[in-house]
């Protein structure tokens, strides 16, 4: 099982924010190995575990993670990104929705940012915690924002001590440039 960089810049951010975690309804999609998931359920939050259903491998990956780390009760589910399916309907309410890398391929931007937006839209005060690697100065996701009335704003890593070649004890960030924004609604004016 491979941890992605990004997956540990967005644990560190989940680690530095540890004290307002417990209690709260956190989702993680395309979770993969569930770094970020797994530390916000040990931190104390209710966290279900995402990760598309076309993937077995990586519901697999996401079962063992937390198996590994004691946490047999944290529910595993198969969500598509851009597919409205029963258990995206069924899900309970949320507070933070996490993504480490999955804008990743500009072929899925847009069918994450909707499947973003249905989740937003069913819980408007949530919010969206996604760290990404710039991979190309042409890919962007501003106007697809713009298009799904959502809004980000982009937290520093020096503002989370994410900023060092080796993160807690990882030299997995290295020298990638990663980014993390915070992503909800837009207001009614646009903002």
């Amino acid at each position: 099982m491979y941890v992605w960089p990004c997956a540990v810049v967005l644990a560190q951010y989940l680690w530095v924010h540890r004290r307002s975690l417990p209690g709260k309804r956190v989702l993680e999609v395309g979770a993969g190995v569930s770094l970020p998931g797994v530390l916000a359920a040990k931190c104390g939050a209710e966290v279900t575990l995402s990760d598309s259903e076309e993937l077995p491998q990586c519901l697999r990956n996401c079962r063992r993670s937390c198996l590994l780390n004691r946490l047999p009760h944290v529910p595993v589910l198969g969500l598509t990104w851009g597919r409205v399916s029963p258990e995206l309907l069924s899900l309970a309410p949320v507070d933070i929705i996490l993504g480490s890398d999955v804008f990743f391929d500009p072929k899925d931007f847009e069918d994450i940012l909707t499947t973003i937006y249905f989740l937003l839209e069913k819980n408007p005060h949530a919010q969206f915690w996604t760290t990404y690697q710039v991979r190309s100065a042409d890919w962007s996701i501003e106007a697809l924002l713009c298009k799904w009335k959502l809004k980000n704003i982009h937290i520093p890593l020096h503002s989370f001590s994410a900023d060092k070649e080796h993160l807690a004890s990882s030299s997995l960030p290295g020298r990638h440039t990663i980014e993390m924004m915070i992503i909800s609604l837009a207001q009614s004016d646009g903002t």
